[in-house]
C-alpha cells in the first residue's frame, strides 16, 4: 500500500456516496495549488492523466 492509499481510502470512505461535477473538482484543485503550490506538477498531471483517461496508450 502506498502512503497516498491512506487519503484515498479516506476519501472514498467520507465522500463515495457524493456525486459532484468535472467543474466542482477542477475548483477544489485550483484552491488547493493555490494553497500548496509545491504540488502545482503533481496536480497538472492528475488532471492530465483524468481529462486523457479514455484515450488509448
Amino acid at each position: 500500500m502506498y502512503h497516498t492509499d491512506r487519503g484515498i481510502e479516506e476519501l472514498e470512505d467520507r465522500r463515495g456516496q457524493e456525486e459532484f461535477t468535472f467543474s466542482w473538482l477542477a475548483m477544489k484543485l485550483r484552491d488547493f495549488v493555490d494553497l500548496h503550490p509545491e504540488f502545482e506538477t503533481a496536480i497538472d498531471r492528475l488532471a492530465t492523466h483524468l481529462a486523457r483517461d479514455d484515450e488509448e496508450d
